[in-house]
């Protein structure tokens, strides 16, 4: 998802420099070109050959280490010009101090200022120096510069403290670079709203009604918008999948919470693709307390759940864009295409739970795009691969639609 960047990771003398190791392996595994410049205190905490191990690239550390046969490459210049985006982790308070007030005195802060490409800083310290007003002026100076700052995380720091302080999940620091440079931002200003995963049907305070799906499918859709630009709001059911950075996430569990939630939002919305199982069936009544099982059978009484597909289609705002799911087993083209005309939608992405490498639980899908005058068929791929197409075409058609 990397191949062919340019990424520079900025480390300084946090006591979780350490931790960036693990950041530059998995940007490699990604296919990125890493290159890595430290601060003289970060060499304290990890070798600057760990890192050159993992990237095999030289690592930086003093501005005047530059190879005297090569006049054409000035590390501190060339290195943050050349950069498809530059993430500095963990960011002491002292580099944030000197980039937000234009200093440039060692080899980091050098290299950043000539920087064109987006810059993620992560923001790791005590929680005392985290909090000081001078640290958070600086923090939002660079903010309105257009540096984009990552919270850091709660929790009990190396200092022996308990608060905001930690430097962010290596998770969640790979997730902020393809964020920024993983695919063009042709979605940039467009609201896009997610469905995902399961709903769950209780019956008691134990046991409930539910379907297989993993929510891959819609996880996949709102990671793809957010890296190519899209502001997202992602609604899901329970699943076990981690949650994606730069993505606003509404958590439910019923039929009616998904509802109810995706109401609160549709309003703003520009696309809204209705990727995940909702039930379409509820008990008509839960009881207070287990139900005990007996000698004889026991029967549930089941009510209609709202279709929120149906609602979106026959409200649709004015340029807003829907898009739904249909898993058949059976007909899954005609169903699909009838599904497509029930719900007054603009498009419904259809597969079915017979063919091989689609369905819940796999990381690959196998779908049928269908629009009023067109069908797509695609082979499997990746549901990202998927998520990518399926974005394709819906930009084709909001163009067409719009002119």
């Amino acid at each position: 998802m990397l191949s062919g960047k340019k990424i520079l990771l900025g480390i300084s003398g946090g006591i979780a420099a350490y931790k960036m190791a693990n950041v530059a392996s998995m940007l490699v595994k990604l296919g990125a070109d890493v290159r890595v410049v430290m601060t003289e205190n970060a060499t304290k905490i990890i070798t600057k050959e760990a890192f050159e191990v993992l990237t095999k690239n030289k690592v930086y550390t003093d501005v005047f280490d530059q190879n005297p046969a090569d006049v054409k490459f000035v590390p501190h210049i060339t290195l943050g010009e050349e950069a498809d985006a530059i993430l500095i982790a963990p960011a002491t308070a002292n580099i944030i101090g000197k980039l937000a007030n234009g200093i440039a005195d060692d080899m980091l802060s050098t290299t950043v200022l000539p920087a064109r490409c987006p810059v993620i800083i992560a923001p790791s310290m005590n929680v005392h120096m985290y909090e000081n007003r001078i640290v958070q002026d600086n923090i939002e100076k660079l903010k309105r510069f257009g540096y984009e700052i990552l919270e850091p995380a709660s929790g009990h720091l190396a200092c022996g403290y308990d608060g905001k302080g930690k430097l962010p999940s290596e998770d969640e620091l790979v997730d902020s670079l393809l964020k920024a440079v993983a695919k063009p931002h042709d979605m940039e200003g467009l609201k896009v709203l997610v469905t995902a995963g399961p709903t769950r049907e209780a019956f008691d305070p134990v046991r409930f009604i539910t379907n297989h799906s993993s929510g891959k499918m819609g996880y996949a859709l709102a990671e793809v918008a957010a890296m190519r630009g899209a502001e997202v709001t992602l609604i899901s059911g329970p699943t076990f999948i981690k949650k994606p950075y730069g993505i606003k996430i509404i958590d439910t569990v019923s039929a009616e919470d998904m509802y109810n939630a995706v109401m609160s939002e549709e309003k703003e919305q520009d696309i809204i693709i209705m990727s995940a199982a909702v039930a379409d069936y509820t008990p008509i009544c839960a009881a207070d307390e287990k139900i005990k099982k007996n000698d004889g059978d026991m029967t549930i009484s089941l009510k209609r759940t709202h279709d929120i597909l149906k609602t979106l289609g026959e409200n649709k705002g004015e340029k807003q864009f829907i898009c739904g799911f249909s898993m058949e087993t059976e007909n899954v083209i005609e169903n699909s295409r009838a599904k497509l005309g029930k719900k007054k939608a603009d498009m419904i992405c259809a597969n079915s739970l017979r063919t091989p490498g689609a369905g819940y639980m796999v990381d690959t899908n196998v779908v049928t795009i269908i629009t009023k005058d067109n069908e797509e068929e695609l082979p499997i791929m990746s549901k990202h691969d998927v998520s990518d197409r399926i974005y394709d075409a819906i930009l084709r058609e909001r163009a067409a639609q719009n002119n």
